[in-house]
């Protein structure tokens, strides 16, 4: 039996040979998607990696910024290790989270610093930074009373006792405490207690201006006041120093009262004590006492050509 031949117009052999190609240009068009899908999906996750990468550098960074140190600005030599230990003690350590509160905060601490005064704490931004006025002890009172030292600054103002052997610190003695001493960061404003540590103050001054190998003041110990304005006996000397070799100055009045009493002006007392000193090397050089109430034709002046 003879095969038939199946006739396929040529209709169909177009029509066929466009679905087939139609198939193929869907096949290379999926496979093109997925080859962008798939770099796609790399480039993401590349892109994710890089930018975790940066964040956490940028969080170590921003990490380590958020804490500083403290700083104290601007500290005179005075003031020693164990005294800025405690400043810092007191602001609240070494050092702080940086914040928008921060510089408030340590301020609100330091204020009951009494060693301190004019505080001014800025936050920048890797350091906490304190600036301040720092009180000196130039005078020490002691109340056998009450067993209880204090310092004074040259503004009279109260301060706690800490040993502070390298300063020129003079004890005013047999001050008249007519009240309770006042605590630490008050005043402690007493006559007596005032001419005292105005007379520390002028030696502090003539130490600075005349430059002596060893200050005077470092010899000086005590400063008596129970006589002040004569209130024991008019006759007797009102203000008396003390060496540490126990020679005994006698100033007399207080600062700008020589005249009421007939005595050797200030600039007079002064003079004469610091050319002693510069002509022995020392307060006592045996002598028992050194008087300089009494007024002199001759005496060296000015006081300004004293160069030891």
């Amino acid at each position: 039996m003879a095969r038939r031949t199946q006739k396929i117009s040529l209709v169909e052999r177009i029509r066929s040979w466009r679905n087939s190609r139609a198939r193929r240009s869907t096949l290379r068009d999926w496979n093109w998607v997925a080859i962008v899908k798939v770099i796609a999906v790399i480039g993401f996750l590349a892109a994710s990696g890089a930018f975790l990468r940066y964040a956490e550098a940028y969080v170590r960074t921003i990490g380590a910024a958020e804490e500083g140190s403290l700083v104290l600005v601007g500290v005179p030599a005075w003031a020693r290790y164990d005294l800025r230990e405690r400043v810092a003690e007191v602001a609240g350590g070494k050092r702080f989270p940086l914040t928008e509160e921060t510089a408030a905060v340590v301020a609100r601490n330091l204020a009951p610093m009494v060693w301190l005064t004019d505080v001014d704490v800025r936050a920048t931004h890797n350091e906490v930074r304190v600036r301040a006025r720092w009180r000196k002890p130039v005078a020490l009172i002691d109340v056998p009373e009450d067993r209880v030292k204090r310092y004074l600054d040259a503004d009279l103002i109260v301060l706690d006792h800490r040993p502070m052997p390298h300063l020129p610190i003079v004890e005013i003695k047999n001050v008249d405490y007519n009240r309770r001493i006042p605590l630490p960061g008050q005043m402690f404003d007493q006559q007596d207690l005032a001419a005292g540590v105005a007379l520390v103050l002028l030696l502090q001054r003539m130490d600075a201006q005349v430059t002596p190998p060893h200050r005077l003041l470092e010899q000086v110990a005590s400063i008596d006041v129970r006589n002040f304005n004569g209130r024991r006996n008019p006759r007797e000397p009102h203000l008396v120093l003390r060496s540490k070799d126990d020679t005994q100055i006698i100033w007399g009045a207080a600062l700008g009262e020589w005249t009421k009493y007939a005595e050797a002006t200030d600039e007079q007392k002064l003079a004469k004590l610091y050319a002693y000193y510069r002509d022995f090397g020392s307060l006592s050089a045996g002598a028992k006492y050194i008087n300089l109430r009494h007024p002199q034709d001759k005496v060296p002046q000015p006081i300004d050509k004293y160069r030891f």
